[in-house]
């Protein structure tokens, strides 16, 4: 049978899965702050400062100052800095600092104040065509990007060369958004289409879609209402608290292969709101699992679809969600 070779076969299978830095990732732990010169003092300073961002965003955008351990934190910012580098404004624009800091020393930081930080967020994939239908580059999107950082959520470019047969804020395929996981890795897209000073948005998280429209008097002030409220809508959906051991039934289709069924596996149980995992059934190339988890199976599906390696699919006969594998 079908489903006892893909079980023998898969429990042989070694699950680690490769890590996959996405191009154009915008960081949450790289700050630019102003300073004044470059001495000693004036650069701790602005450690400081820097920190107190970065502390914020991957927070989820929390206020941390009376938490204890804040104060410590900061006053230890030189101490867990990566990479620093001083750049010179334009037109007499004056000095600003950039500042990278350890990633694992802010979580750590941020666990040690009793804080649930935002590091396990997958990348938001940013697809925006301007007036004329060419794809917003990095520099345009700044706003943007650096509004979802100060939120908690990353920002993914799409390579303005590969865009011939991506979707669009009118139309949006499933078999596109399909392909888009596949090549950058998350569930998570805005798809966007400026009109002057105004826009029309559509986020797509791991196949649902939630459309809406935006005006600024400015470009930087369109693209940070954008950033908000994609972070507020991305907050309702993901940031579900646990209620205890819930069991369910979850249908995964897209399993083709042994490997496929191993790292289904694997994706499943390295999600800390799932307790268990059962195969029940298979037919065809999709399969019933059983699942003990924290959260309602639509919640812990949303959660799972935003990842990029599974997207939402159809409802399935007797599932209390259905998702498609991707990678």
């Amino acid at each position: 049978m079908r489903l006892s070779r893909l079980v023998i076969v898969g429990l042989l299978l070694a699950l680690l899965l490769p890590a996959v830095h996405a191009q154009g990732q915008v960081s949450p732990y790289t700050v630019t702050v102003p300073v004044n010169d470059t001495s000693e003092a004036q650069r701790d300073e602005a450690f400081g400062v820097a920190l107190s961002q970065v502390l914020a965003r991957t927070a989820g955008g929390q206020d941390l100052r009376s938490k204890p351990g804040y104060a410590d934190a900061l006053k230890g910012a030189p101490g867990i800095v990566q990479q620093y580098q001083y750049q010179r404004g334009t037109a007499g624009a004056g000095m600003s600092l950039q500042v990278t800091f350890d990633q694992g020393a802010v979580q750590r930081a941020i666990a040690q104040m009793g804080v649930a930080g935002t590091a396990g967020k997958p990348p938001v994939l940013l697809l925006v065509r301007d007036e004329d239908g060419s794809v917003l580059t990095k520099d345009a999107l700044a706003p943007l990007a650096q509004t979802m950082v100060s939120r908690g959520y990353n920002a993914v470019l799409a390579d303005p060369g590969k865009v011939a047969e991506t979707p669009t804020v009118a139309s949006a395929d499933p078999e596109q958004i399909f392909n888009l996981a596949r090549q950058y890795k998350t569930g998570l897209v805005l798809l966007g289409q400026l009109h002057g000073d105004s826009a029309d948005w559509n986020l797509v998280s791991g196949g649902p879609q939630q459309r809406w429209s935006g005006t600024g008097t400015s470009g930087a002030a369109l693209f940070t209402d954008a950033g908000n409220a994609l972070a507020d809508r991305l907050g309702k959906q993901l940031n579900v608290i646990g209620a205890g051991n819930i069991d369910g039934k979850l249908w995964v289709s897209g399993v083709n292969s042994a490997m496929d069924y191993a790292n289904l596996l694997a994706t499943l149980r390295a999600d800390p709101m799932v307790r268990q995992v059962v195969t029940l059934s298979a037919q065809g190339d999709g399969m019933m699992l059983g699942m003990k988890t924290g959260l309602p199976l639509s919640a812990l599906a949303n959660n799972l679809a935003a990842g990029g390696r599974l997207l939402q699919a159809d409802a399935h006969t007797g599932a209390d969600a259905s998702l498609r594998w991707v990678h």
